[in-house]
């Protein structure tokens, strides 16, 4: 009884554990963390949250203007085809 019963429990637990999942791959979850460091979240603290601490608007707002103008940098310009 006590195999039938860990069977099941193992069974249960192994079927249940792809609701957990939610089909992002390794790489968007990275790619995500590297967007939000690029937007400024790690200037977030415990105490300005969920805002950027107003001690680091300064160089976010730097960080955001860099990122803009190196994407724009790299983008085709679409008006010269």
């Amino acid at each position: 009884m006590k195999k039938l019963a860990i069977t099941a429990i193992s069974f249960a637990v192994l079927t249940s554990s792809g609701a957990f999942a939610q089909g992002k791959t390794r790489a968007e979850v990275y790619q995500e963390l590297i967007e939000a460091q690029q937007n400024g979240l790690n200037y977030v603290t415990d105490t300005s949250y969920p805002d950027v601490n107003p001690i680091f608007e300064v160089q976010v707002a730097r960080m955001k203007r860099q990122h803009l103008a190196q994407q724009r940098a790299t983008t085709p310009d679409s008006t010269n085809n």
